[in-house]
């Protein structure tokens, strides 16, 4: 047999017919019961021969496409010391989700979760002069993550395959330049994929740097929230989404105080008062390194702690509790308000603008304000926006109401600047003969996730439908069950693969034609190739794993219009 020719009588491959009890997504069901993974723990996959097919094949994709933009290919480790990650402060950033480990003398390890410290050290031993840069560096290897609940299978896992890579230049202009090439490579790279995809602005995180864009995959089972506006081309993470500080003017009453027992809460104030909740002002008061701070939004919209997390990285937030208001008469739980607040830092989103006026805490039990404006009576510290998104809000660039929709991310690419290079002192000698600090890019590809995305994305109710680039093979061959068939399968499969053609074909003895269909179905090849009842004839059938559609060929014109 031709080595592009697999049989499945030979093949470890053990489809079911339920999906697993734990599974939650359309991808852990489908790749559980296709046989492409099984888990081994929470977080943790095996990659099964045909699973193993298609994530070689996106990786294929991955590689070429990077090494048309001239990026050259290194593996590097995936155990790494302390050093360097203390030397950026990400020892301590990355917190809980970092692996971390001691070796038999009690030195310090971790296990990667992405390799900015290590590519700077390594292009700071290789590359001292401009005349070695620009340069692109990648690598496809195995990441870690302590994730605090793994769960969709391969979406969210505490090890996954990922694609990093790292670009080093000596101007802003260069890293512009190679942000741009690292773009278009991904828009090619998820289109060869069969990836529907968004590109959306982001937040750069515990990753540092200034630009940052994210891709996402639409799919209903996406962890991440974009918006977008439906007149113009505006697109965004929700922790992207920005709200222009617009200050009103207007006159406006003295503050007057309220007698309003048992009402700590907005809703139970609204009610009250009989005012729209959107016309008070929730304080939520959270810890920033331990030190108390108030975060003022309208009283209809929540906070997005993640909004603000990442807004004041790399300290750390953290939700006041009971005990941090014993000793402090100043903070009246449930009755907070900005004015007169004492020692406390007052955050507020770009919506609480000067000139605005609200009903809020008067900092007495059972009391609250009205007619407390901003600028007024009580000072905003910082201006950040904290609040959580909602579909309708306006369209940073037209004014249009945003729409909402859940997606996987697949690609995220940063210009990272001078953070690590600053910190671990990368210059090159100038052309003036002078030290030059090295500024870098950061691109990744989750590659395990992308196999998720594509699962969710290519399948209808009988399993998998992949896209033929990535897909395990090119054709399934399905012998009906009869010696004469099993025959004429076998043989058609051979000329197939002695075409170039990648060929799965099921030739299991003592399973019936019924299950055989049933898997072809659910593992998704793009085109299913059935020798049945007219093998004697030298006819098959030939279907779109797709579009569902069949035509009845002889064997000669089967294997033209598939080698076409």
């Amino acid at each position: 047999m031709a080595a592009q020719v697999q049989r499945m009588s030979r093949l470890m491959v053990k489809t079911l017919r339920d999906d697993p009890a734990d599974a939650e997504t359309l991808s852990h069901k489908l790749l559980v019961r296709a046989g492409y993974v099984r888990r081994n723990a929470a977080g943790i996959w095996s990659w099964l021969p045909l699973g193993m097919r298609v994530l070689e094949n996106v990786a294929r994709v991955v590689r070429e496409e990077m090494d048309a933009i001239g990026a050259q290919e290194v593996l590097l480790p995936a155990l790494l010391p302390k050093e360097p990650y203390e030397a950026t402060g990400r020892w301590d950033e990355y917190g809980a989700e970092l692996f971390r480990l001691q070796d038999r003398k009690g030195a310090d390890y971790l296990l990667g979760p992405t390799h900015e410290e290590i590519f700077t050290l390594l292009v700071k031993d290789q590359c001292t002069s401009y005349k070695d840069l620009p340069v692109i560096l990648y690598q496809i290897q195995t990441k870690y993550r302590d994730e605090a609940r793994p769960r969709s299978g391969i979406l969210r896992g505490r090890e996954f395959q990922m694609k990093d890579s790292y670009s080093f230049d000596t101007t802003d202009e260069g890293l512009a330049e190679s942000y741009r090439l690292h773009r278009e490579a991904y828009i090619k790279i998820f289109r060869r994929l069969g990836l529907e995809h968004r590109i959306v602005s982001a937040v750069s995180g515990a990753m540092g740097g200034s630009a940052s864009e994210e891709f996402l995959a639409p799919a209903a089972a996406g962890e991440d929230t974009f918006v977008y506006c439906p007149s113009c081309d505006y697109a965004a993470n929700t922790e992207a989404v920005t709200f222009d500080l617009k200050p009103v003017t207007g006159e406006h009453g003295p503050v007057e105080e309220l007698d309003t027992p048992d009402t700590p809460t907005i809703e139970t104030l609204a009610d009250h008062l009989g005012v729209p909740a959107s016309a008070t002002l929730k304080n939520l008061l959270v810890k920033v390194d331990g030190e108390i701070v108030a975060v003022g939004v309208p009283g209809d919209r929540e906070v997005d702690l993640g909004k603000l997390t990442d807004h004041l990285a790399p300290a750390a937030v953290e939700l006041v509790t009971a005990e941090d208001f014993v000793g402090r008469p100043d903070l009246v739980r449930g009755y907070v308000g900005p004015q007169g607040l004492e020692k406390v830092r007052y955050i507020a989103d770009p919506r609480v603008a000067p000139g605005t006026a609200w009903i809020t805490g008067a900092n007495k039990q059972d009391k609250h304000a009205r007619n407390v404006v901003a600028g007024r009576d009580f000072e905003v510290d910082d201006y950040l926006d904290v609040v959580v998104v909602e579909e309708g809000d306006p369209c940073p660039s037209c004014g249009t109401g945003l729409k909402l929709d859940r997606a996987i991310e697949i690609g995220h690419i940063f210009q990272l600047g001078r953070k690590y290079t600053d910190a671990f002192q990368l210059d090159v000698l100038g052309q003036n003969g002078k030290p030059v600090r090295v500024t870098m890019g950061s691109y990744g590809i989750g590659v395990s996730r992308a196999v998720a995305a594509l699962a969710e994305q290519h399948a209808d109710e009988q399993g998998l439908c992949w896209p033929g680039e990535i897909a395990p093979a090119d054709v399934h061959v399905v012998a009906a069950g009869k010696a004469l068939q099993t025959e004429l399968a076998l043989d058609v499969a051979e000329k197939l693969g002695a075409a170039g053609l990648r060929v799965l074909v099921d030739d299991r003895a003592g399973v019936s034609p019924g299950v055989k269909f049933t898997d072809a179905e659910l593992i998704g090849v793009p085109k299913i190739l059935v020798a049945g009842r007219r093998s004697g004839e030298g006819v098959v059938e030939l279907k779109d794993r797709r579009t569902g559609e069949r035509e009845e060929l002889t064997v000669e014109e089967a294997v033209a219009r598939l080698t076409d």
